[in-house]
Order: C-alpha cells, then structure tokens, then sequence
C-alpha cells in the first residue's frame, strides 16, 4: 500500500500540512530554515523508532508461522527470544498472534498472551498493533494484500553505526516558486515501488518551474484530503551523487487551493533520501517518468555513503 508507505514517511519527519507563506524570505533565512529542517530531518532519522532501525522485512504464509530467533522458527528473527510465539494469518486477512508463555513480549505495551495485529493499512492514526521485546518489536505491513512483519531494534547496527547524512552545500537558487497548474480531473499517475508493484495515485496538479533556460515539470499526489504536496523524484545526479531509486520532497499547498492556479514553493535543499537509502527491509516507491528531471539537481541530501545495497 503506497499510501500507507509514505504516509510514515511523512510523519518519520514530523512535517505538518500548511498553506504556502507569502513572505518571500531572504537568502540567509532560506539557508537557516533549510539547516533546521535538516537536523530536524536527522533527529528523526536517528530515533530509537526511526527508519534506522529496520532489520527485518518477513512475509507470512497463510496459515501459522512461528516466529523467534532460534533456527527451527519458521520467521527466524534477528534478535529476541528463541521461540516469541506463533503469528497466525487466516484466509480472509485477519492475523493473529499467541506468543510462548516465556516471551516476556507484549503487545500495545500490555502483557496479553494472545491478540489480532492490526496492520498498518487499517490502523489509521493510532498506529498498527505493535509487539515489543527487549529492544525490538515488530508490527504487520499490508502491501498490496500481502502481508508481512515489519521488525525493529533499537540497537540495530544501522543505527549504532550510522555514517552521518551528507548534503550539497544550501543554495538560496534551489528554492523555486513554481507555477501551480490544477488538474480538472485529478490526473492519475502510476508509482512503482521497491517489490515490483504499481500503484495508481491521484493527483490534482502539477508543479511547473523554470532552470537554466528550461521549463521542468513535477506531479505530487497527497497523502490524504487537505495534506501536503508529496513529489517522488529522479533528476541527473540520481545513481551518481545521490540514490538511484528516487528522492522524496513535500511542498506546502498552494495558498489559493488546489483546484486554482497559484504558486508552490519547491525548495530543493530539502530532497531526501527514503528508507531504502540505509536499509533493505523497507518498501519505497520509486520516480516515475513523469518526475525524472532532466537536469541536474545539486541540492538536498547526498548517496549515504554507508549504504552496501
């Protein structure tokens, strides 16, 4: 589910759906506001729940799947106990877990012997049930309805041993105001992701600006009724000096609405980088034709230099 992937996304930096301002700010209050956003964007990051922690990516079986970390599990995770419980998926979707009376695991925070784990594409604001276990825990992710856990560790090594973010140095140039032209109808874009399946976003507009001479177009979708612009875009540096796969920007809403011609503010030194970036074990989308720039963007979040996939 593409709209639950990037949904987190979003909210993994705590960004907040606003109207564009209309004061346009001067160069140093664009570089300042970029360096708070960045080190907001690494607090994030870094977290003990952020996407650093990632270290594993497993898909049920219908049917009972034991789960532990011991090798005769039929999930075998990467840290807790030796047998955690058994994960059940029924056939109409519904998944439940009954964990070892030895577990010392508990779900929401409670210690319940036996539970339903809401995934994530039905959790909505409270979030998906979550299993927790010494540093660890997991929660279901639905994706295209198929499910899987989705597992975490506090002291996972890509986080204790995190490299750093690198960026381009802020240029005031990259923050553009874009010409907003509505869709009427709401276009239809299809987002591959990281798995091979596609997803058919909505989106009401598109984001036209110009650059070294050339008119360039990008098309955001938004996550939900009344949120920001989210773009997934590619340009000439991607594969090079920064992830191949895409970078992630979001934009306030036009301050007229969507459905009329107004402004966007693209600011560039705000690109980064998804999940994919520093571990395998998530499920991001990837640019679509339309976004793929044919210009090099030299602003906002490097290649992390420690990434080996």
């Amino acid at each position: 589910m593409l709209r639950t992937t990037v949904l987190a996304f979003a909210l993994s930096l705590g960004v907040a759906a606003v109207h564009a301002q209309t004061a346009e700010p001067t160069a140093p209050q664009i570089v300042q506001q970029a360096q708070d956003w960045q080190h907001k964007r690494l607090e994030r990051l870094t977290s003990p729940n952020g996407w650093l922690t990632l270290i594993g990516l497993d898909w049920l079986k219908e049917g009972a799947n034991r789960v532990g970390s011991a090798a005769d599990n039929d999930i075998v995770l990467k840290a807790g106990p030796a047998h955690l419980g058994v994960v059940t998926l029924a056939k109409d979707g519904v998944t439940r877990i009954v964990l070892d009376k030895d577990s010392g695991a508990t779900v929401d925070g409670k210690p319940l012997r036996e539970a339903e784990l809401v995934s994530d594409a039905k959790a909505g604001g409270q979030g998906p049930t979550t299993v927790a276990f010494g540093s660890a825990s997991f929660y279901v992710i639905d994706r295209d309805g198929r499910k899987a856990l989705r597992v975490k560790d506090a002291n996972a090594e890509t986080r204790t041993h995190f490299l750093g973010l690198d960026y381009y140095p802020i240029d005031p140039s990259w923050r553009i105001e874009a010409d907003w032209v509505p869709f009427a109808p709401a276009h239809k874009l299809e987002i591959g992701n990281v798995l091979g399946s596609i997803d058919a976003v909505e989106v009401p507009g598109k984001a036209v600006f110009q650059r070294d001479g050339h008119t360039f177009e990008l098309q955001p979708y938004q996550e939900e009724p009344g949120g920001e612009l989210f773009f997934v875009l590619a340009d000439r540096t991607s594969g090079k000096e920064t992830y191949g796969a895409a970078r992630f920007l979001t934009a306030a809403l036009p301050a007229g609405g969507l459905d009329k011609p107004g402004k966007v503010v693209l600011d560039f030194n705000r690109a980064y980088n998804p999940p994919c970036a520093f571990t395998p074990y998530a499920t991001c989308p990837l640019a679509p034709p339309e976004n793929r720039l044919d210009v090099a963007v030299t602003a906002g979040e490097k290649k992390y230099r420690g990434s080996h996939h």
